[in-house]
């Protein structure tokens, strides 16, 4: 996933889309494993996408798709596959509709979110009417957080996965450091599983939470019930769903 905005790395934003997007793709059984955030610069913009788009099987990308100056996004993307950016006649047409239905002008700064690398195909928005874009392996959406997720949701079911992430979470008043040979050994156990320790400070006291997840059930049911009886022969209690 590229993130692009110089408002994500100032600070001003806070991103959101992360999260979503990486919640969304597990659910269609695709992991998110990488995420950059670059500047509204275009020979990094290119770089990036270049970079990650030969590397997986999908790049996702938020941000720089309005109809501001700043808005490059396309540009970037269309450098960086040798193709020329043209008015797509489709979103044309769904701006049209969209503006004169509301009584506004469709102006060329409105236009310029009709502009798509030639010969890409269109992602749905419903919200705002201007597309994301979806050319090669590379799916263009919005940075606003909540136009993002109609658009994945325009995308739900039609990426290529495989079996979607399931989880089962334990959680203790349980310090990490002191279980982390017992994680290591039940983890090296359970191949089909990973285990994440998640820390936290409440009450005076160091707990921690440990995400067990795995695409098959059985694996993950073995797994919780190895690590709960390892946790518990050590004297911790472990509560089932997290603390």
């Amino acid at each position: 996933m590229l993130v692009i905005g110089d408002e994500i790395l100032s600070g001003r934003t806070h991103d959101k889309n992360i999260a979503q997007v990486a919640s969304w793709l597990q659910v269609q059984g695709i992991r998110l494993t990488e995420v950059r955030v670059v500047a509204d610069v275009q020979a990094r913009i290119v770089e990036a996408v270049n970079a990650l788009r030969e590397q997986y099987d999908y790049l996702f990308t938020t941000g720089g798709i309005g109809p501001t100056h700043d808005d490059i996004t396309v540009d970037a993307v269309a450098e960086a596959l040798g193709r020329e950016v043209v008015i797509h006649p489709e979103a044309r047409k769904t701006l049209e509709a969209y503006y004169t239905g509301r009584g506004l002008e469709l102006t060329e700064a409105r236009l310029r979110m009709a502009r798509a690398p030639e010969g890409a195909g269109l992602i749905p928005n419903r919200i705002s009417g201007a597309p994301g874009i979806q050319v090669e392996n590379i799916y263009l959406m919005a940075g606003v957080p909540h136009i993002t997720a109609q658009m994945l949701d325009g995308l739900t079911g039609k990426l290529e996965g495989g079996a979607p992430l399931q989880s089962q979470t334990l959680g203790g008043w349980i310090p990490e450091s002191e279980v982390s040979d017992i994680l290591r050994a039940c983890e090296k156990a359970h191949e089909r599983c990973q285990i994440g320790s998640y820390p936290f400070f409440r009450e005076g006291t160091v707990g921690a939470n440990f995400v067990i997840r795995s695409t098959e059930k059985t694996a993950l049911e073995a797994c919780a019930a190895d690590l709960t009886g390892q946790l518990e022969a050590e004297g911790y209690a472990v509560t089932p769903g997290g603390i």
